[in-house]
């Protein structure tokens, strides 16, 4: 089947699974390196996670989440609209944003930290840069 030729008419499963690939793929070694290497002693010095983190947990949400993010794509962007890249990167923003807020803000909302400008700060720099990378993939996984 192909790619969305308008507004609300699903895309491809093939697309689908590519876009699905193009979150799940590249987020999760940016995660891993991002809390669990690059800035491990900035998130330990916060004093907000567990000493072991779940990592089965946190691969079940990218799941979910690629699942998500990629069957949203071709219904909000409509094929030909733009370059991937573009496309890409106005979906990276609004997707970004969406996850920032309930990755970061309601995060920093609830729990219990050292520093809140410092878990901000680091993670609205995790989630530009994961969704700088996901989004054009997402867009390039949809594209003809």
């Amino acid at each position: 089947m192909p790619t969305a030729s308008y507004a609300g008419r699903p895309a491809g499963v093939r697309s689908f699974w590519l876009g699905f690939a193009a979150y799940v793929l590249p987020t999760f070694p940016i995660a891993f390196i991002w809390h669990l290497v690059l800035f491990k002693q900035q998130y330990n010095a916060l004093q907000i996670y567990r000493d072991e983190p779940v990592i089965a947990f946190g691969l079940g949400s990218m799941i979910i989440q690629g699942a998500i993010f990629s069957w949203l794509f071709p219904r909000v962007f409509v094929q030909g609209s733009g370059s991937f890249l573009k496309d890409g990167l106005l979906y990276g923003l609004g997707a970004g944003l969406l996850s920032w807020s309930f990755t970061t803000l309601a995060v920093a909302a609830k729990h219990v930290m050292v520093s809140v400008p410092d878990y901000v700060l680091l993670e609205t720099a995790f989630t530009i840069l994961q969704f700088a990378i996901v989004g054009p993939l997402i867009a390039l996984a949809y594209r003809r």
